[in-house]
């Protein structure tokens, strides 16, 4: 058997897109200390930045003449609805990570205008409504008609819409129906589509009750791209940390290009100046800055993945409470741990402090309660600080901009429950943490940032910055705490939640990876561990991919229990007996890649 670590199958991993293979510099993750889990996933975040010819020889990257092209001349197309905002709309559309990074965006860009004592011309989509924002409904990806229903709704009566779909593996039904939709209405609609493939590896599956697959949508806009009636801005940023993980560097590449494309607009449209690459350039330089501040930190953020991944092993909870848009990131953190490491709800959770009436300013109906959907600080409050416990590590997140005479209070109450409290402050220079407030952390990550001299759009530049850096650390606390729970095998989600088609095909490949078995052999193998079937599997093949994802949602730990079955030629009941009896689920898989006999078959 070959020794886990250096397990590669050339010819399976070669037929996947950039999105879905797995980073070489990640792939012993799972060995990795807190230290190292850093080092790796900030070499991993630095690749969004790299020049062409560093990596990635064959394909456009963020600095490409190609790329830098194409967003001035989407530019210009948003300048025509920002000069005749009551005609016009800006629709940021997607799914999961997508739709949440498209709320964020669409937020922001609304208070700008605000600010200006202009009209608001944004509005997001995202799969499933506010739900979404605060929980894992990934299911609803799939529905082309559901997508197609919603733009038809937010678009009413407008005569120029500027659609962005965002889809970062150029996979997702509920974005490629919307494309569609668009370029059949011309006159009304310019389509672009944001993602991090090339078109060539777009998701070409058909897709269930539908004309087209996702490749077939990007490659008519593609044609379109010529007479400028549609673009795709797709540079590589490089394989995930995590395969397939595209919360990690697929969200932040798309918050660095939609914000600085939008950012960009709003600069000159105010001075009926041209937009120039240069202005771009610089742009995306402050974010790749953002990147070498963030990691200056390191250390800090290593012992904090150490803590939080304590916390963990010993089933207890992560708690992250940001005020203003970093508890929205804090919130997207902790619903992105449910898909990927098959978490709990309640593990990793991110909740919102203090007034966030600005943040949603009516745009959106907040969710009802329930335990799922809390997210505010009155829920933390009410059902999570009463039964806090030593074991649970807390993370506060603000800046000191924020009211922190408010973020002490509630600092106070936690640390009678813990003391295992961290923060994450930003502050710029000249900006100091009042004394009362900084004696209460133990550790805390400091961020100083630069007086920026800019006019009034510039300022937002520091807020998204603080954002992605705050998204960058906790990226690196919650993937490096569940790879120190044992979730992660090599650099693969090896416990990922089936929650639709995309991560029902993700977790095929999983197994042929591990096990160097056929593709039949892998679905017969997962299939059997959803439908809980030792016996006939022809029914079973025959049934819709949705039918298979509505069964494996509702179940726990299905790929490595189907992985185990596969390596042991064993039942599906001996396999959860192996899982439950193991410390955790890497170890359990490590051992069977193990076993005596385990062959390597040529397919």
């Amino acid at each position: 058997t070959p020794p886990v670590v250096t397990l590669q199958l050339a010819g399976y991993e070669a037929a996947l897109p950039i999105s879905e293979k797995s980073n070489p510099i990640t792939q012993e993750l799972d060995r990795a200390d807190p230290v190292q889990i850093v080092q790796l996933l900030k070499e991993c975040d630095a690749e969004i930045f790299q020049e062409e010819e560093e990596a990635l020889l064959n394909y456009q990257r963020l600095y490409s003449q190609s790329v830098l092209k194409t967003m001035t001349i989407i530019i210009s197309k948003v300048q025509e609805v920002l000069k005749d905002p009551e005609n016009g709309l800006i629709v940021l559309s997607g799914s999961g990570t997508s739709g949440r990074l498209a709320f964020l965006i669409a937020i922001s860009f609304n208070k700008l205008l605000r600010g200006l004592g202009q009209l608001p011309c944004y509005t997001h989509i995202i799969a499933g409504g506010a739900r979404s924002l605060v929980m894992s409904q990934e299911g609803l990806e799939d529905s082309v008609l559901l997508g197609i229903e919603e733009l038809r709704k937010v678009c009413d009566g407008k005569k120029k819409v500027v659609f962005i779909g965002i889809s970062c593996g150029l996979s997702a039904p509920f974005v490629a129906g919307q494309l569609d939709f668009c370029m059949n209405n011309l006159d009304i609609f310019l389509p672009v589509l944001l993602g991090f493939n090339p078109v060539s590896m777009a998701r070409n599956d058909k897709i269930e009750g539908w004309h087209s697959t996702f490749r077939q949508v990007a490659e008519r806009m593609q044609k379109l791209q010529e007479s400028h009636k549609a673009f795709i801005l797709n540079p590589a940023v490089g394989p995930e940390g995590i395969c397939g993980f595209s919360w990690m560097k697929g969200g932040s590449a798309t918050k660095i290009l939609l914000e600085t494309v939008l950012l960009a607009a709003h600069k000159t449209v105010s001075r009926e100046s041209e937009i120039s690459e240069r202005c771009l350039v610089e742009i995306l330089r402050t974010y790749e800055r953002a990147h070498n501040v963030t990691y200056a930190q390191s250390r800090k953020i290593a012992a904090l993945v150490k803590q939080a991944g304590t916390s963990l092993q010993k089933k207890a909870c992560v708690y992250m409470v940001g005020w203003h848009t970093l508890g929205l990131i804090a919130i997207m953190d902790g619903v992105e741990c449910i898909p990927a490491f098959g978490a709990d709800h309640k593990d990793v959770q991110g909740f919102l402090a203090g007034d966030h009436n600005d943040i949603f300013n009516g745009e959106m109906d907040l969710p009802a309660q329930g335990p799922q959907l809390a997210f505010s600080q009155e829920d933390f409050v009410k059902m999570v600080l009463p039964s806090l416990t030593e074991l649970d590590t807390v993370l506060f997140l603000f800046t000191l901009d924020d009211d922190l005479a408010e973020v002490e209070e509630l600092v106070v109450q936690v640390k009678e429950k813990t003391s295992n409290i961290q923060a994450l402050s930003h502050a710029t220079v000249g900006q100091y943490l009042p004394a009362s407030l900084k004696k209460l952390f133990p550790a805390i990550i400091s961020i100083m940032w630069p007086i920026l001299f800019l006019e009034y759009e510039g300022n937002f530049i520091q807020k998204f910055q603080r954002e992605l850096s705050t998204k960058w650390i906790l990226n690196t606390v919650s993937t490096g705490a569940h790879v120190l729970k044992g979730k992660i095998l090599c650099n693969c989600m090896v416990d990922l939640r089936i929650g639709n088609s995309k991560l029902f095909w993700r977790a095929v490949s999983i197994l042929q990876r591990f096990t160097g078995h056929s593709q039949a052999r892998c679905l017969d193998g997962l299939l059997q561990v959803i439908y809980d079937s030792e016996g006939a599997l022809d029914d079973l093949r025959n049934r819709d991919i949705s039918t298979h994802v509505l069964v494996a949602t509702e179940k726990t730990k299905v790929v490595p229990t189907a992985l185990l079955c596969l390596l042991r030629n064993c039942s599906v009941q001996e396999a959860r007996m192996l899982l439950d009896t193991s410390h955790s689920i890497r170890a359990a898989i490590e051992a069977s890649l193990n076993v005596p006999g385990h062959k390597w078959g040529a397919d």
